[in-house]
């Protein structure tokens, strides 16, 4: 009996997350047909994987090495963490000569405006910006892996079966 118990605890939990996925889907499905339909002449908000591209696209990442930078005219630490730099780290130079742990930037990038953290000259356009803003603002797409998805799903199938089991 109790084996039988088990076998349809885990049906009836396979059964709920294939459904849980389904729904999912439609719904990601639906939102991208709607935004297709009344995206007529607006723009789209901009991901975190596409204005980290741009980002890149813009100031692309180097590594560090202590003897291509100039000691007189250019901070050996990164402004940001207050790091010292060290030999093979990755780096952003900014257009405006300030150079960053490539992480730190990044960072600092997604949560501030597109701005240098020292000088405060302008890393992006202003309308990429705002779109990634109403973006995150939004937040209505979902941007892991599906490694993430799996790993989410089975940890909540793991604790019905904890539940089941008590």
């Amino acid at each position: 009996m109790a084996a039988l118990s088990q076998i349809l605890a885990h049906i009836y939990t396979m059964t709920l997350v294939f459904f849980t996925i389904l729904i999912l889907e439609l719904v990601i499905f639906v939102r991208s047909v709607t935004d297709t339909i009344s995206d007529s002449g607006r723009t789209r908000p901009i991901t975190t994987k596409q204005y980290l591209k741009l980002i890149d696209e813009k100031n692309p990442v180097t590594r560090f090495k202590t003897a291509s930078i100039n000691p007189a005219g250019f901070s050996e630490s990164c402004a940001v963490c207050l790091s010292a730099f060290e030999d093979g780290e990755e780096i952003r130079k900014l257009k405006c000569k300030h150079i960053f742990h490539k992480d730190c930037l990044d960072t600092w990038l997604q949560q501030d405006s597109a701005t240098c953290p020292l000088c405060r000259n302008k890393v992006l356009p202003e309308e990429i910006v705002v779109n990634f803003r109403q973006h995150r603002n939004q937040q209505t797409e979902y941007e892991g892996s599906d490694e993430e998805l799996i790993f989410l799903l089975s940890a909540l199938h793991g604790s019905q079966c904890q539940n089941l089991k008590d």
